[in-house]
């Protein structure tokens, strides 16, 4: 039989699985946490967010975030929509690094680099519900996955969860944790929704207003790995210290933001950033443990068929990915992102949603 032929039936048996709502044993399902009129909608495939249902400031819900009408079509995707990213976010330099004497060689994805945790990387793997409170005083869903030694080339065994939950008023939490069993390993873990405070189908985010609390990025070379360098952006198109447009320097940034911002507070849970929507009055106040951000103007969105058969396009939405240094691994300059064997990672993210009715 050819590798053609052997290829084929390899595709047609994953496309059997798709359909079938199951990945090695795991059922793959969306799960709803829901409080009020404020509900959020998961799926334990990638623990992705997939909806985000809001009021605005007449009342109208509207889903917040970008995606699919179906599973099947998170499967199929490369954009990470709503999905958790790891064992590391965000790019490794030359898809490898250099751990305690050991040269380890990862599965590259974005050229010659890592990105995202490799192409099946946390956003593409089945995760177990180990807990799931729809609604009452705190509703909340804890996903789990167990990441095996070698997986996309990273070392050591990894226990990873992460608990979405809603708590009073309009605040979603997230909380990730990750433990390393047998071996030091990197691990540096976020996740990727598409926020567009308008609606989802609302068009472009470049009306809406940013404040990011930090006074530095991590400057990136061409194939946007970061440098090892951290620049001041005063008075530069990279300055949201002061609420500002989304749009009103994006043209001086080539296709729009895709940097890393190094935030400017040292308590533990810190101020990250805050998004306003004049036109439908929503507010997001973002605060969390890690110390850097990475702001994407969702520029590789591109005639992208989303729900209800809407065409996203770029800047149709913005992410505030909150994580460790990126490429910290080749970076000794940059805060370790290592973790050791019987250590625990943590990272909180709160989002709190309002409403400026003026």
């Amino acid at each position: 039989m050819s590798s053609k032929v052997i290829s084929l039936l390899i595709c047609l048996f994953i496309l059997h699985l798709l359909a079938a709502g199951s990945v090695a044993g795991c059922k793959i399902g969306i799960y709803e946490i829901k409080k009020g009129d404020f509900s959020v909608k998961i799926t334990n495939y990638g623990a992705r967010i997939i909806s985000v249902f809001l009021p605005n400031k007449h009342g109208k819900i509207d889903d917040v975030v970008l995606g699919y009408d179906t599973i099947k079509e998170y499967m199929n995707e490369t954009r990470y929509f709503g999905a958790l990213l790891g064992r590391v976010v965000n790019r490794i330099g030359g898809a490898q690094f250099t751990l305690n004497g050991t040269v380890y060689k990862l599965v590259p994805n974005e050229g010659n680099n890592t990105i995202h945790g490799g192409p099946k990387g946390f956003s593409f793997v089945v995760w177990k519900v180990s807990e799931y409170v729809q609604d009452g005083p705190c509703p909340h869903i804890t996903l789990t996955y167990h990441s095996a030694d070698g997986e996309e080339g990273f070392p050591g065994d990894v226990l990873v969860s992460v608990t979405y939950a809603l708590k009073d008023p309009y605040k979603l939490s997230v909380e990730f944790k990750a433990k390393a069993l047998n071996k030091a390993t990197p691990i540096n873990l976020s996740h990727h929704p598409y926020w567009n405070l308008g609606g989802h189908n609302s068009g472009d985010v470049l009306s809406q207003v940013v404040q990011i609390f930090a006074s530095h990025i991590t400057p990136v070379d061409e194939q946007l790995i970061p440098t090892g360098k951290i620049s001041l952006i005063k008075n530069t198109p990279y300055d949201f210290l002061k609420p500002r447009k989304v749009g009103s320097r994006i043209d001086k940034v080539q296709i729009g933001y895709d940097r890393n911002y190094v935030l400017d507070s040292n308590e533990k849970m810190k101020p990250v950033a805050v998004v306003y929507d004049q036109k439908s009055g929503r507010v997001m106040d973002i605060q969390a443990t890690a110390p850097c951000v990475h702001f994407y103007t969702a520029n590789w969105i591109i005639n992208v068929k989303g729900k209800g058969g809407f065409v996203y396009q770029p800047h149709s939405a913005l992410s505030l990915e909150t994580q460790g240094y990126p490429d910290a691994v080749n970076h000794p300059n940059f805060p370790s992102t290592i973790v050791n064997p019987g250590k625990t990672y943590a990272h909180s993210v709160l989002y709190t949603f309002s409403i400026k009715k003026y």
